[in-house]
């Protein structure tokens, strides 16, 4: 996995000094990186994280982690929505693309009804993240294995870092223009 450690400033100490083996690095580095910029936000998840699974975040030990870290980064750097909620999915990706000061263009107007019925969550999926990556961000999705979307927002330079530490995480993560 690329070392990325140098896009982001430490001046506080906020890295911590994890084997690069250990599951809990892993996941601290995936909060790195949805939280770009945000070395408070990816803290207070860890730190939440680690407390809503008793101090002990094990990716090795199953599925747990990540439903935790689904609460943990709801509508601060993640989403998950039910598979036919719509509105739910454009103001979720509407609240995590304002931490960059940055609006989705939908292709249309969502409160027109005839337009809206045409919609679904992939397609919506599919408008945000062409739309994030013409400003450097990619949506990312995951297989829940269930009949919900989640997933979070990521620099697009970290790409190739996403994809190999979801690999060691076990998640199976797809860029948002193509939806499980």
């Amino acid at each position: 996995m690329p070392d990325n450690s140098a896009d982001y400033e430490n001046d506080e100490g906020l890295l911590a000094d994890f084997d690069e083996d250990d599951g809990a690095a892993r996941v601290w580095n995936l909060l790195w990186l949805i939280n770009p910029g945000d070395e408070d936000a990816a803290l207070a998840q860890f730190d939440a994280l680690r407390e809503s699974l008793g101090d002990e975040v094990d990716p090795e030990a199953g599925d747990d982690w990540l439903w935790a870290l689904c609460e943990v980064i709801d509508w601060r750097a993640g989403f998950r929505v039910d598979w036919k909620d719509t509105a739910s999915f454009v103001t979720a990706i509407e609240e995590l693309s304002a931490r960059w000061n940055l609006r989705i263009d939908w292709g249309g107007d969502l409160d027109d009804e005839d337009f809206a019925a045409e919609l679904d969550v992939p397609a919506l999926m599919s408008t945000a993240h062409d739309r994030l990556r013409e400003h450097g961000y990619t949506l990312w999705n995951w297989n829940t294995g269930e009949d919900t979307y989640a997933g979070w927002i990521a620099l697009s330079r970290d790409d190739e870092a996403m994809l190999a530490l979801c690999s060691l995480l076990g998640v199976e993560v797809r860029p948002g223009s193509d939806p499980f």
